[in-house]
């Protein structure tokens, strides 16, 4: 049976048992450990946060957790949100260093702050008071990544507009003509983001992602995960959303956020999903990113540009349907 009839069976057979778990790529390990933490005994938010440290502990293709991605310094630094559908409370840092579980960080500032995103030296400075473990980030995956890099006069780069010294085509930059780049081409395998919904039996939500966000990114960089709506929303009286890509545009239309809504006037999970790509895809038509989508029922979703070596996204479910993670894909459009 083609994969896609089974996906379309599976979004139209009846309802969808709960719970669920989902998330973006072939993450199998993660929807495991999330599945198992619910099915310990755990909420909806200790299954997102246990889920997405899986994956930072492994460093899921490179673009999750430690020893990836290093920006234009060498540095890897992670972004990491979580969300509560039910109090619709966030907790997110940003420009993280020297803490590998970003994840376990952003509950920290829900749970132990007013506040809803920390960045840089000080939300490290923070997770070290709430006594997380500082330890280097760099590997040498990372180092030799960063260093093959200078070795090609720092391209491709996200610079613009901007004239670097002749002699050393790394910078110093300053504001000027830019000379000629080379085009980023897509790597399917620099995911960006672990994205992840876990519903409840009762249909609580929660959201979460994590990553190391785009590899050699001007320092200080924060991409979409992050920020509620963007990189990842839920409301337990709509659903969730997640999303992974070019977190730069994407961060600029929310779209976790119009998914939800969406689902929250009745609209199908995988329309919702489609709705908020195609309102990204008016402006940017090449840009590269996907998107997930569950509603109060179980029903999921996805939906993904469709750009030249990226015609397919794969996703994870985990259900009581599946009883096992269930590697899917949709067709991207």
């Amino acid at each position: 049976m083609h994969l896609c009839f089974i996906f379309t069976f599976l979004l139209q057979s009846g309802d969808a048992l709960l719970p669920l778990v989902i998330n973006t790529w072939g993450f199998k390990s993660a929807s495991e450990t999330a599945w198992s933490a619910l099915k310990a005994g755990g909420s909806v938010l200790d299954a997102v946060e246990k889920g997405c440290s899986r994956c930072e502990a492994e460093q899921c293709d490179g673009s999750v957790g430690f020893g990836g991605s290093p920006d234009e310094k060498g540095e890897t630094t992670l972004d990491a949100m979580i969300m509560n559908g039910n109090t619709m409370e966030v907790g997110a840092v940003g420009d993280l260093r020297r803490i590998k579980n970003a994840i376990g960080v952003a509950r920290a500032v829900m749970e132990r702050t007013d506040h809803t995103l920390l960045v840089g030296e000080s939300a490290s400075q923070f997770a070290e008071n709430m006594g997380f473990i500082a330890e280097d980030l760099t590997t040498n995956q990372s180092v030799n990544i960063y260093t093959e890099w200078l070795k090609d006069s720092c391209q491709p780069n996200y610079r613009k507009n901007v004239s670097p010294d002749p002699s050393k085509y790394c910078g110093p930059y300053k504001p000027g003509s830019q000379l000629k780049k080379r085009r980023r081409l897509i790597d399917i395998h620099a995911h960006d983001t672990i994205g992840m919904i876990v519903i409840g039996q009762n249909g609580q939500i929660a959201a979460g992602t994590s990553t190391n966000g785009a590899k050699h990114k001007l320092p200080g960089r924060v991409g979409d995960s992050p920020v509620a709506g963007a990189g990842s929303y839920c409301d337990s009286t709509g659903g969730g959303a997640a999303g992974t890509g070019d977190g730069d545009i994407m961060m600029r239309f929310l779209p976790s956020y119009l998914a939800v809504e969406l689902m929250r006037t009745g609209t199908e999970p995988s329309i919702a999903c489609k709705t908020a790509i195609s309102r990204i895809k008016i402006h940017y038509p090449e840009f590269f990113g996907a998107l997930i989508c569950a509603n109060t029922t179980g029903h999921y979703g996805a939906a993904c540009n469709r750009v030249p070596g990226f015609s397919t996204f794969p996703f994870v479910v985990y259900n009581s349907q599946t009883n096992t993670p269930l590697l899917q894909s949709v067709d991207c459009f």
